[in-house]
């Protein structure tokens, strides 16, 4: 990977502003740094922002998902599935609840988890086993979820959102992680929005709720904040089963409030940057363009090679990209390339999971944050397009 110091034009800058670092300042001055009324304001205005009645700020995405998981009861004996062409934790944390994961891969012509494979897996023996659907919004574009949700009813099983990269990011139905019974969003420094690291647990089930509050703080009835701070002496709490250490602290949980009072105008910076690399992108026959369903929050842009036009493979055009000085990344290298998950299920490669393999052999992600110049758009444009000629078949 090139140096960010010598690439042109980053692959990603978390947009840090004044206001930023008061919210920051403000906690440090406090006296109180752990977990309290920040967070807890943050939960708030993120369940009002989500359209949802509950909210519970977490320590990352992948610790929430753990949460979510072993609410809607992912345990030994159980299986959940999820696509191949997602970031690894979606996939472990249920692994790291005994469960087992069954992939469906995805669709032909998007990043998306394919619902007639979902379906395939549901109405076979595995089916019985399955406790969760855990669809992934790849780039910020929401999967089909009403064909998600009819199966989840006709099977009787969970689903369980993740939305790591599909903040802000209104559909038809709400937004997404708001219409399954559980969404786990990210807050991780190159997602729309960030507090570093971090992440939030949404639902409309009150008793899931409560139960994951509990579960994110040893398994205690009362929260640190209510512990400290109301007239009950601090000492006196139960705890209702073995829980976890996944809460956010209040210096992180301020800078997620600042931030999200910003999210809509990232939003539109970053659709700016998107309509002025797709309508040039467009225009090029090497090139297809990114999925763009409704409700896309444009997390990522996708950009997909047709190497039937091209005289070099995805590897190559990306390391032409970075010498150039445009940073990239690849998102993602499918789960079935990696050798725990190879060794835990034989069937689990290439081959059973095409379109996952021909996407991730095809995409490269590039640059898109909302500090971005229109000079660095046309650099990256410019830089693609000149491989793209270079290449041309």
């Amino acid at each position: 990977m090139a140096d960010c110091d010598s690439l042109k034009v980053p692959f990603f800058r978390a947009s840090i502003g004044k206001d930023d670092e008061e919210a920051v300042l403000r906690v440090l001055h406090s006296g109180w740094l752990t977990t309290g009324k920040e967070a807890l304001a943050f939960e708030q205005e993120f369940a009002a922002k989500v359209q949802v009645p509950y909210a519970l700020a977490v320590n990352s995405n992948t610790s929430g998902m753990v949460l979510a998981m072993e609410a809607c009861g992912v345990k030994a004996g159980k299986a959940v599935i999820t696509t191949p062409y997602t970031f690894v934790s979606t996939a472990a944390c249920a692994r790291l609840l005994g469960a087992d994961v069954y992939f469906a891969d995805i669709e032909k012509d998007s990043y998306s988890i394919d619902p007639a494979a979902v379906e395939k897996i549901l109405s076979s023996d595995k089916g019985k086993n399955v406790a969760a659907i855990v669809p992934v919004h790849i780039g910020g574009n929401v999967c089909n979820m009403d064909a998600l949700m009819a199966l989840a009813k006709k099977y009787n099983v969970r689903v369980i959102e993740d939305c790591a990269h599909s903040f802000p990011s209104p559909t038809h139905l709400g937004y997404a992680g708001a219409i399954g019974d559980i969404g786990v969003f990210s807050f991780y420094v190159t997602k729309t929005i960030t507090t570093g690291e971090g992440g939030m647990v949404t639902t409309k089930d009150e008793a899931l709720a409560k139960h994951m509050q509990s579960m994110r703080m040893h398994g205690m009835d009362r929260t640190t904040w209510d512990r400290y701070t109301s007239p009950r002496a601090s000492w006196e709490y139960d705890i209702i089963a073995p829980g976890y250490k996944y809460n956010l602290p209040d210096m992180l949980a301020a800078l997620g409030r600042s931030q999200l009072a910003k999210a809509d105008e990232f939003d539109r910076r970053r659709k700016q940057h998107v309509q002025r690399y797709s309508a040039v992108f467009r225009t090029m026959d090497f090139i297809k363009l990114p999925p763009d369903g409704e409700g896309n929050a444009w997390h990522l842009y996708l950009l997909r090679l047709d190497l039937s036009k091209l005289r070099c493979d995805r590897n190559t055009f990306a390391k032409e990209l970075q010498t150039l000085g445009v940073g990239i990344s690849v998102h993602f290298i499918p789960i079935f390339h990696f050798s725990y998950w190879q060794g835990l299920y034989p069937d689990f490669n290439a081959q059973n999971f095409p379109n996952a393999e021909q996407h991730y052999n095809e995409t490269i992600s590039i640059p898109l944050f909302p500090d971005m110049t229109d000079d660095m758009v046309d650099f990256v444009i410019r830089s693609v397009a000149a491989i793209g000629e270079k290449y041309h078949a």
